[in-house]
């Protein structure tokens, strides 16, 4: 990739992760880069989307569920 090419797209991410903070999606630049890159692939985005907030949906339900109970020592 030459270097004007490079710098597009460094700039492209970091526009696109200022407005992902702005917006509070809390996704990072690395989630962000592999987003773009797979819009970029044919995906659809509003499948994307669907995924991201499906995942997200899935952490939050996990990290609310209860400790397992402690084996007992007999």
């Amino acid at each position: 990739m030459d270097p004007e090419a490079a710098r597009t797209v460094l700039e492209s991410l970091e526009l696109a992760s200022n407005i992902s903070n702005i917006l509070d999606t809390g996704l990072d630049r690395h989630t962000l880069s592999v987003l773009i890159a797979l819009c970029d692939l044919g995906v659809n985005p509003e499948a994307l989307a669907v995924v991201v907030k499906e995942l997200k949906r899935e952490k939050i339900s996990s990290s609310y569920s209860l400790p397992a109970a402690p084996s007992s020592l007999a």
